[in-house]
């Protein structure tokens, strides 16, 4: 597993830098009426056997000193239920492919072969009293069919309340996605296309992307 000490840390740089950016530089939802989440197709290729390190930090397996291929990329936002209140103890899952395009599953067949083995493809987190959450992965990359896109589902106490999916805005393969066209509403497009911005000062040419997910559930469904 990996060790204590640089989970906490990562854990520190995250909360203190990159959630603390995202939420002053995005106005928030509440300054115009929710638009819900649309639901998103969950593929065949969400984990058919979960890997061994199954926490937020895509890039390092373990204790490995070796980071997975692509550009890095903190994903972070918040859960909301549909009357816009944060959803505490919801659990955040996310899976990708590497950046060779190959998904952590035996439906990959023979490319698994040549699959990067120190991503990890796939990540939890569970949401705290603001709803947020946050995981360091690379910018979606596209494979033959699909446009760039990060996988999500959110369930809270068992329950899977949300499956979707999260673009990158403005790339040139997403007006060809047979997926993301499947979204009719403009304001629901939009809610699942965020920009992947430059994290200013970051020597590595690390992004920072936020994704708000609003669901239809209220506590009162629970």
């Amino acid at each position: 597993m990996k060790s204590h000490l640089n989970i906490l840390t990562r854990r520190h740089f995250i909360r203190q830098g990159v959630l603390g950016a995202a939420f002053c530089q995005v106005p928030g939802l509440f300054a115009e009426a929710l638009v819900r989440t649309p639901h998103g197709t969950e593929g065949p290729f969400y984990p058919d056997k979960l890997p061994l390190d199954t926490d937020n930090d895509l890039l390092v397996i373990n204790d490995s000193i070796h980071p997975g291929i692509g550009q890095v990329a903190w994903v972070s936002g918040r859960i909301l239920d549909g009357r816009g209140d944060p959803v505490r103890n919801a659990l955040v899952e996310i899976w990708q492919c590497d950046g060779k395009g190959v998904y952590y599953h035996s439906g990959s067949g023979k490319d698994l072969e040549r699959r990067d083995t120190n991503f990890q493809c796939f990540g939890r987190f569970l949401t705290g009293s603001t709803g947020e959450y946050v995981f360091r992965t690379i910018k979606p990359v596209p494979y033959p069919g699909r446009t760039p896109h990060i996988h999500y589902k959110v369930k809270r106490q068992g329950k899977e309340l949300l499956t979707t999916q999260c673009y990158i805005k403005g790339h040139p393969q997403n007006e060809g996605d047979a997926l993301w066209k499947r979204i009719r509403d403009p304001k629901q497009r939009d809610n699942v296309t965020v920009a992947f911005n430059p994290i200013p000062n970051s020597k590595t040419n690390e992004l920072a992307a936020t994704f708000d997910i609003v669901l239809g559930w209220t506590p009162a469904d629970a």
